[in-house]
Order: structure tokens, then sequence, then C-alpha cells
């Protein structure tokens, strides 16, 4: 396959090249921080920021891709599924 950017370097502005299954956990952070949060269905997503910070974003629709560096998504207060880490 022709890769026509193979040197490019990725930032983060630039499109994600990966993406992992997101399982939500109270105990357990993701297999690694994202560049973006996929939802494929909507909910609401209880989740800890890469610096920290706690917060639930409600209602978030189907589809969405948030720009957040996440660490964690918790189990409690997270209804939202299919959600994937951009990477």
């Amino acid at each position: 396959m022709t890769d026509n950017f193979p040197y490019t370097a990725t930032g983060m502005s630039g499109p994600a090249t990966n993406a992992f299954d997101i399982i939500p956990d109270d105990a357990a952070d993701l297999t690694q921080i994202t560049r973006a949060l996929y939802t494929g269905s909507g909910g609401d997503i209880a989740l800890i920021m890469q610096g920290g910070g706690m917060v639930t974003f409600k209602a978030v629709p189907a589809g969405v891709i948030l720009p957040l560096r996440i660490k964690k998504i918790m189990l409690t207060g997270t209804t939202a599924t299919n959600m994937r880490g951009l990477v």
C-alpha cells in the first residue's frame, strides 16, 4: 500500500493514526492517553483528563469526536457506549 506521507510528523492537530476500544473502568487507567475520543452511542461520559481533572460531559451525541487528552473513562457516571480512543 502506498503512503504519500511516510515522513510527516504526527502533531496534535493532525489526524489520528491508531485507535483502541474503551471499556469504562473506575479503577484502571486507559492503556494510553488519547488524542481524541469517539463516541459510537451517545450519553454521559465521566472521565479523568491527562492533567488529573475529573469531569462529566452530559448528553454527548453519538458519532462525535471530542479532542480530549484522557487518562481514564469512569464506569460510574458513564452511559455512552461504543467508545474508541484515538491516538
